[in-house]
Formats: structure tokens, C-alpha cells, sequence
């Protein structure tokens, strides 16, 4: 089993940066598929970037392409999501998510996959 916790989460204004961060702990070993989704409230959880521990593939969702980068340093068993030029609608609670297999380049975004769950951290961006 794993254990997720966020951090980096806070309110900015559009243009501006943020850096998340999702510390794991547990089963640390084995390859997995960790990253990102986010959620509004009535809406269903996105997406938004995972990336694979064992080969660091990554997968981005259409909106966070060109603005937002997923990392990972595996000796700090962390992975981060650096998020640029942010705009309104990408204000949400953000969730680390995970699940202990290699990543699926054709389903990473379905939230069904993930076993694993952080509890989430607000990201507010203003106009």
C-alpha cells in the first residue's frame, strides 16, 4: 500500500506559477503509475498528468500540454507538477493519485485505475 500526501497548493493570480508537490510513502519499491487529477465541485475527477516511476514516461491531458510538467525524484520517493502560466479554469482541488503497476498510455486518465489517493490540495487562480 501507499501513502500520499500533497503540498504546494494556494491562490495566484492568472499568468502566475505553482508548484505541487506529492510525497509517498509505503510500498516504495515497486514501479507505479503516480500523478495528478483535479476535480470542481458537481464535476467528475480530470486528469491532468502521470508519470510512469519505472521508464518516466509521461502523459499530459490536452489542457496542461505546453503549461504544466510533471517530475519525479525517486530517491525522495516525491513527484511534483509544475504548473505555469495558470488560468482560471484551472482552479481546483488537485489530487495525487497512484497505483502500483506501469502507467497505460491509453487509459492514464481514467480515476477508476487509481488505488491510491492524497487528499487533495486547493489551487485558486484569479483573473
Amino acid at each position: 500500500a501507499q501513502s500520499l500526501a500533497e503540498s504546494g497548493g494556494g491562490s495566484v493570480q492568472a499568468g502566475g506559477s505553482l508548484r505541487l508537490s506529492c510525497a509517498a510513502s509505503g510500498d516504495i519499491f515497486s514501479r507505479r503509475c503516480i500523478g495528478w487529477f483535479r476535480q470542481t465541485p458537481g464535476k467528475e475527477r480530470e486528469g491532468v498528468a502521470v508519470i510512469d516511476s519505472g521508464d518516466g514516461g509521461t502523459y499530459y491531458a490536452g489542457s496542461a500540454k505546453g503549461r504544466f510538467t510533471i517530475s519525479q525524484d525517486n530517491a525522495k520517493n516525491a513527484v511534483y507538477l509544475e504548473m505555469n502560466n495558470l488560468k482560471p479554469e484551472d482552479t481546483a482541488m488537485y489530487y495525487c493519485a497512484g497505483y502500483l503497476s506501469r502507467c497505460d498510455g491509453g487509459a492514464w486518465s481514467r480515476s477508476s485505475l487509481y488505488r491510491f489517493w492524497g487528499q487533495g490540495t486547493q489551487v485558486t487562480v484569479s483573473s
